[in-house]
């Protein structure tokens, strides 16, 4: 061919977009390949950077503005990726996950070690993966506030920079600024517990970009993690305690302003505050744009299960959603249902961060352990189901009767000895007790489940100024289950390896297994009040030894299904010393049954049985139109 022939033929194969690109420039980000994303990419040749993002607050008060430090690694390609964020206090103290992981750094401080396996696993498939140091820890700038705006917007700074909208830079002094031409401006955050808190805080703001959330034992409102219903929990102390163990030497230096803020925002009686308002992500919840999946355990008493119960009730009903119950205590999955945990997460970020039609959203939303490692699936949550009030009716034993469609008449009296635990509330259950009193179904006829946010209205009269009220909903029967020992999990000696090897970052973890115990009394919900706070979590009013006061206040988030043949039970005690502080004098409390009741969620029809009375009329109009869903006091 001629030279001109050579020239025509390459125009034309201009004008017609049949230019060969060179193989490099070509290389997509990810590849799918059975309804998934393949490891395309090499971990070994992983870019790995730090950038510094302007927060847009000043807390330390030294002019400059706040910088989180985020920590990334991401597949050496010229395609964009997602980048899935893991925004945490514990980089540099507790460390993260079973093996409490630390971030490591190089001579040049080049992040080398970055904690748990998603790096390892999603980098080779086409995702960047940030491990976000929050304002005032590790290498991060700012002040440490306890779930408050500065942590939340670490991590929201974070996203604004991935889409532009926020300057990173190349140092933590300032340095060159950096941009995200890399990111495709699509992220998720994950994260257990405060990582976990934090990352629904962010999404409370409703920012763009951010896809999708994975909250693991995470707090919806600090409140509910250091307080109940106006009384406080024991050994959990102040916002400004927890976040000293965690705050970095410019933290301890410049934050003062912000560590007095949480001191008085946070007064021990147990009201709800100001301060409190500022950390409840669920008064926010209707700005949610992001898909949610939620992972939790029945058992954790970190983070009660109240927290993930209000968080899913107050989503838009829009939301894609879908939540992990287990019976473990504060676990990750990885350590619970580790092979089937990597696969739906894998799933989950491939559908909402790279749109991979693989049809997660129509499967079942809920996954609930029913068995010690036995799982069970429900459609969807918040489940559908009936309120069914119950009411105590006193027995021919003192203390002892039954739980009833209809109300008692009588009153029945214990004292509070400031040493009840749960166990010793919920034992003996057909004998007297001077330390509670207990009102129990006879064998129900067929399986009930509860599912939702349980409520109890207690009608007292406290014999000192000062009352504290525990309660709780118990199954009465036989059953295997996870202990509490260990949260329910050992760890094992041997490993398996979850992604890509490269010097100094391994993919190898740690196998664990369930521990059991055999009972006979399993508790499905409790809850804990100060009768001071009748009227208001927001302000405790005095209280009159000898006058009635009448409560009501929330128990943990259920989904648990009672078997037939068991019995279900309300047991109602005083201050429960594993978890509240005692009250100043120790009350004797004198129930008024007729005023007393407990609103139960029941998904289905809740079956007759020897002791509750069937009503004429369908539970349903028996449903509670009362108490509205939320805070007692709006």
């Amino acid at each position: 061919m001629s030279i001109r022939g050579v020239l025509i033929g390459g125009l034309v194969g201009l004008l017609s977009g049949a230019v060969v690109v060179p193989a490099q420039a070509a290389q997509p980000s990810y590849s799918v390949k059975n309804g998934v994303t393949q490891p395309i990419h090499s971990y070994q040749d992983a870019i790995r950077e730090t950038v510094w993002v302007d927060i847009g607050l000043d807390l330390d008060n030294n002019g400059v503005g706040d910088r989180v430090a985020a920590d990334i690694i991401r597949p050496a390609t010229r395609g964009k990726v997602p980048v899935i964020i893991d925004a945490s206090p514990y980089y540099a103290t507790n460390g993260r996950g079973n093996e409490a992981e630390r971030k490591t750094y190089d001579a040049a401080g080049v992040p080398v070690k970055f904690p748990l396996f998603y790096d390892n696993y999603f980098v080779p498939r086409g995702y960047a993966v940030a491990m976000v140091d929050f304002s005032g820890s590790n290498r991060s700038t700012g002040c440490m506030d306890t779930g408050g705006r500065s942590e939340v917007a670490s991590g929201k700074a974070v996203i604004d920079w991935l889409n532009g909208r926020a300057t990173g830079y190349s140092a933590v002094e300032g340095g060159s600024t950096v941009k995200a031409s890399w990111s495709t401006g699509a992220a998720a955050m994950i994260g257990k517990s405060w990582d976990g808190s934090v990352a629904q805080g962010v999404a409370s703001t409703g920012v763009d970009g951010l896809r999708t959330i994975v909250p693991i034992e995470a707090i919806s409102s600090w409140y509910d993690w250091f307080r109940s219903d106006g009384v406080s929990f024991r050994g959990w102390g102040t916002p400004t305690n927890l976040a000293s163990g965690f705050e970095n030497a410019n933290a301890k230096a410049g934050c003062e302003a912000v560590r007095t803020e949480m001191t008085t925002g946070a007064p021990a009686n147990g009201d709800y505050t100001a301060m409190w308002q500022q950390r409840d992500y669920v008064r926010n919840a209707s700005k949610v744009k992001a898909t949610v999946f939620s992972v939790n355990g029945r058992a954790d008493l970190n983070v009660k299960p109240i927290n993930w119960g209000q968080w899913l009730d107050a989503l838009p009903r829009s939301t894609p959603r879908k939540l992990w119950l287990s019976q473990t205590g504060h676990v990750d999955p990885f350590d619970f249902r580790r092979p089937e945990w990597v696969r739906t997460l894998h799933r989950w970020f491939d559908r909402w961060l790279l749109n991979v039609r693989n049809g997660i959203e129509y499967e079942p939303q809920v996954s609930v352990e029913s068995g010690v490692n036995q799982w069970t699936e429900y459609p969807m949550w918040p489940a559908p189901a009936a309120r069914v009030r119950l009411h105590p009716v006193a027995g021919s034993t003192a203390g002892v009767g039954k739980l009833n469609f209809f109300p008692g008449s009588s009153a029945e009296s214990f004292t509070d000895p400031g040493t009840t635990t749960p166990e010793s509330a919920i034992s003996s259950p057909n004998t007297t007790s001077g330390e509670r009193v207990l009102y129990s179904t006879g064998a129900l006829t067929h399986d009930v489940r509860i599912a939702g946010i349980p409520r109890i209205t207690v009608s007292a009269t406290p014999s000192t100024p000062t009352a504290h009220l525990s309660a709780f909903l118990v199954d009465y029967g036989p059953a295997t289950i996870r202990s509490r020992t260990g949260e329910g999990i050992r760890t094992l000696t041997n490993e398996t390896c979850w992604g890509e090897d490269r010097p100094g970052d391994d993919a190898c973890y740690r196998e664990t297994e369930a521990t059991t115990s055999t009972v006979d009394a399993t508790i499905i919900a409790r809850g804990w009040a100060d009768l001071a706070n009748y009227q208001s979590i927001s302000a405790e009013q005095p209280l009159t030894p000898g006058q009635r006061y009448k409560m009501t206040f929330r128990l943990s988030t259920a989904d648990y299904v009672i078997p037939k043949g068991h019995r279900l039970a309300l047991v109602i005690a005083g201050s429960d010393r594993s978890m509240v502080l005692t009250p100043a004098q120790l009350p004797g409390l004198t129930v008024h049954l007729a005023e007393t009741s407990v609103q139960v969620p029941v998904a289905g029809i809740f079956a007759g049985s020897s002791t509750v009375e069937t009503p004429e009329a369908p539970a349903a109009s028996r449903v509670q139109q009362d108490i509205t869903p939320g805070r007692l006091d709006g």
